[in-house]
C-alpha cells in the first residue's frame, strides 16, 4: 500500500514538473490581430512570417478594402493594428477615438498599374488609350466607395478624359485583390490594379502591366495605426517597429511599394 502511494505521488510530482517546465510563451501564446488593406495580401504574409520568427509573436492577418475594415473597427472588431491603403481612414479612426494618434505611421506609397493577361493582343505601349479598344468589354477596378485604389483608378480615368467614355464597362471588385482576380480569370480584359499584385508570384508570369504615371492620381500614401482598445498594445507596437526595419522595407520594395520619404 505504501509503495502504491509513493508511486502515485511520484506520478503527480512528475506531472507538476512538466507543467512548470512549459515556457511562458507556450503557456500563454502571444498573438496580434492585424486588419490590412487588400493590396498587402501578397506582401504582408511574408513580412509577418519573418516578424514571428524574430519575436515569437503570432500575427493573424485579415484582408479587405480599407473602408470596409474601417467600418469593422468602428463597430468594435477586435483588431490590434490597422494597415490602410491611404492615410485618410486611419485619421478618421483617430478623430473618432478608435485609434491611437501617437502610433500613426506612413509605411509605404502604393502604385497603380494597367494590367492585362500575357496573351492579350492589347498593346500596353499605348497606355490608357487601350481602354477605348472595342475588344475591351470589361475593365476591372476596386470599388471606389471602399478602396483607395478604386478612387485612384477613377481619378486616373478622369485625368485622361476616359471616365465618361468607358464608365459603363467598369466592373467593381470589393477590393483591389478581387479586381486583379477579375482580370486574371478573364472576366475582365484589363484592370487598374496595384503594382504589388502585378508583381506577385502567382500573377507575375500571367500578365503584363503599364505603370500609370503618378501625376494622374492622388498619391497612395498608406498608413498604419494601433487600435485604441487593443489588448496587445506592446506587441502591436513591436510589429509597427518591425515594419520600419530594413528587412521589412526591402520586402515592400520588392513588391513595388516605395517609402514615403522617397517621394
Amino acid at each position: 500500500m505504501l509503495k502504491r502511494s509513493l508511486f502515485f505521488m511520484s506520478v503527480i510530482l512528475l506531472a507538476l514538473t512538466l507543467v512548470s517546465s512549459v515556457s511562458p510563451l507556450e503557456a500563454n501564446p502571444r498573438e496580434i490581430s492585424v486588419a490590412a488593406a487588400a493590396d498587402l495580401s501578397v506582401v504582408l504574409p511574408e513580412i509577418a512570417q519573418a516578424f514571428e520568427k524574430t519575436s515569437g509573436i503570432s500575427v493573424k492577418l485579415s484582408f479587405a478594402a480599407s473602408g470596409a475594415l474601417t467600418q469593422q473597427i468602428e463597430n468594435g472588431a477586435p483588431f490590434d493594428v490597422f494597415f490602410s491603403a491611404d492615410m485618410g481612414y486611419p485619421r478618421q479612426l483617430i478623430s473618432e477615438g478608435k485609434a491611437d494618434s501617437a502610433t500613426l505611421h506612413p509605411y509605404a506609397v502604393g502604385q497603380l498599374v494597367l494590367w492585362t493577361q500575357a496573351d492579350s493582343p492589347l498593346d500596353l505601349e499605348n497606355g490608357m488609350q487601350i481602354l477605348l479598344d472595342p475588344s475591351v468589354r470589361k475593365i476591372a477596378i476596386a470599388n471606389p466607395q471602399h478602396a483607395p485604389y478604386g478612387r485612384a483608378a477613377v481619378a486616373a480615368l478622369k485625368h485622361y478624359g476616359l471616365y465618361e467614355k468607358i464608365g459603363d464597362r467598369l466592373v467593381l471588385g470589393e477590393n483591389i485583390a478581387q479586381a486583379a482576380q477579375f482580370v486574371e480569370s478573364g472576366n475582365a480584359q484589363v484592370g487598374l490594379v496595384a503594382l504589388a499584385h502585378a508583381l506577385a508570384p502567382a500573377m507575375k508570369g500571367k500578365g503584363k502591366y503599364w505603370k500609370v504615371p503618378a501625376e494622374a492620381y492622388p498619391p497612395l500614401d498608406q498608413g498604419a495605426v494601433v487600435i485604441a482598445n487593443s489588448e496587445h498594445r506592446q506587441d502591436a507596437l513591436a510589429f509597427l517597429k518591425y515594419m520600419k526595419s530594413a528587412e521589412a522595407r526591402a520586402v515592400l520594395q520588392q513588391y513595388g511599394f516605395t517609402s514615403p520619404d522617397e517621394k
